[in-house]
């Protein structure tokens, strides 16, 4: 079972967005908040991503060279520009031009070129789950040099195709996207030291508490105990538990019964299966069990999620 994945998938309410910038210095791009996760990538040249005035404190500028991708967690608000002192502009409608798989920006003097692919990936941010909630704000990965093979293989295809679309880009450009964010995750997560990880990043290497995760997200709609839980672990109870609780950042059972009514939310918005063939699918044999948990969690019964989810 590939929790990441699962994960992901869990949180996803749309298609990705993008649009290619190209910017000559001077230039400088106010980027606001946006709903979900937000990404650069770094096609040619050399940039800043600078924080606005209200950004946490001991932020600092980012440089990015060629190959770069920064991920930014929150999609919060900040500011790409050729320096950090360079006034910024906000981004206008009249800014963006058509002929590309997608949206394109030209902006600036007529200085050195940068061009970069930005964009946005539609997450729920209302109920994260906690794999993306303990990543951190910022994710900047480096993929020149023979570091990150694969994500500098996925760059350098959409820098291929944004620079010269030919038939099929239209459909290749946005599977790229797509797959960008599970590249971005592994390669962080594989980029923690063993010692050092923490968390989920520990908790999908560990060699207990990653079999269990495992068995819960393989098959939701099971029985499962903490015992039994335990016993895939090769741990007592009480070792398992604690283990579990310290890594995932909640119980066994509080996190068995959070991906239930997370994939129950899923059928909900994505089939027509009947209520009870999704109370069985969420490990729930009662539909009356089943729509008292799911309204507890997202404060709506079953039939009334479906149809705002199906109206939204």
């Amino acid at each position: 079972m590939d929790i990441l994945t699962e994960a992901l998938s869990s949180m996803r309410t749309g298609l990705p967005t993008s649009v290619r910038t190209d910017g000559r210095a001077p230039w400088g791009l106010r980027l606001p908040c946006v709903a979900g996760a937000g990404f650069h990538v770094v096609l040619y040249g050399t940039c800043w991503l600078v924080p606005l005035e209200n950004a946490p404190p001991h932020t600092e500028p980012i440089a990015l060279s060629p190959g770069d991708v920064v991920f930014l967690r929150d999609g919060r608000g900040h500011i790409l520009a050729d320096h950090p002192s360079t006034p910024a502009e906000v981004e206008r409608p009249e800014q963006f031009r058509p002929g590309s798989p997608v949206g394109t920006v030209k902006l600036g003097g007529d200085g050195a070129l940068t061009s970069l692919l930005c964009g946005n990936y539609h997450l729920d941010q209302g109920r994260p789950h906690p794999l993306v909630r303990q990543l951190p704000e910022v994710i900047h990965l480096r993929t020149r040099h023979g570091r990150h093979p694969e994500l500098s293989a996925a760059v350098q295809l959409l820098g291929m195709e944004l620079e010269n679309p030919r038939i099929g880009s239209a459909g290749i450009v946005p599977t790229l996207i797509d797959s960008l964010l599970l590249y971005i995750l592994r390669a962080w997560l594989e980029d923690q030291p063993p010692a050092a990880a923490r968390g989920w990043a520990a908790a999908l290497g560990d060699s207990a508490v990653a079999p269990a995760l495992a068995a819960i997200h393989g098959d939701p709609s099971a029985p499962w105990t903490v015992e039994s839980l335990a016993d895939r672990a090769g741990l007592s109870r009480a070792a398992f538990a604690r283990r579990f609780a310290a890594l995932v950042g909640e119980p066994p059972m509080a996190y068995l019964t959070r991906w239930r009514m997370t994939t129950a939310a899923r059928l909900l918005r994505e089939s027509d299966n009947p209520l009870i063939a999704v109370a069985a699918q969420a490990g729930y044999s009662s539909e009356f069990a089943f729509a008292k948990a799911f309204k507890r969690e997202y404060g709506l019964a079953p039939g009334g999620y479906r149809r705002q989810a199906r109206t939204a």
